[in-house]
């Protein structure tokens, strides 16, 4: 196992942003390079992981923005294609559910990128799935949400 280092003066900005001592990082492959190497540990804090070394970054909220959503099909068949900031592509399935944290009235979208790494749903694109949404029966009763691989996503937190 590669040596610990403590803690990596990067942090990963609400935005997406990948900051190194207060300063953004401006070479997109230096950060797509660095998100390849990241994890989370069942403590909650985020690692970067290499052969080399390790260390602990700071994460505001979630270390990818969905910034796009591709839609195909219909109905049970639909499938939703989600592209983050980094150009990672991830269709919302059983692997990669989406999630909805929050309040009914401010709610909190994600979709699971990678086990314990999420990209939160940018605005635009979680209005675009709220428009696809419908009603279902789940538990005995209506849950406003969308399908996507055969599975159904609620679109509000759960109670």
């Amino acid at each position: 196992m590669a040596p610990i280092c403590g803690d990596f003066p990067i942090r990963i900005a609400r935005d997406g942003t990948w900051h190194y001592q207060g300063s953004p990082i401006g070479r997109k492959p230096l950060v797509v390079l660095f998100a390849r190497v990241l994890t989370r540990r069942p403590d909650g804090d985020f690692w970067l992981v290499t052969p080399y070394e390790q260390g602990r970054i700071v994460v505001d909220d979630a270390p990818f923005v969905a910034v796009l959503c591709e839609v195909t099909g219909e109905g049970r068949d639909q499938m939703l294609r989600f592209t983050t900031n980094l150009d990672e592509s991830v269709i919302a399935d059983a692997d990669h559910p989406i999630v909805i944290r929050g309040t009914i009235e401010s709610p909190a979208p994600y979709v699971v990128v990678r086990p314990g790494l999420e990209a939160r749903l940018a605005r635009p694109v979680f209005y675009q799935i709220v428009d696809r949404a419908t009603e279902v029966e789940v538990g005995g009763r209506a849950r406003l949400g969308v399908w996507s691989a055969g599975r159904f996503f609620p679109l509000e937190p759960e109670a």
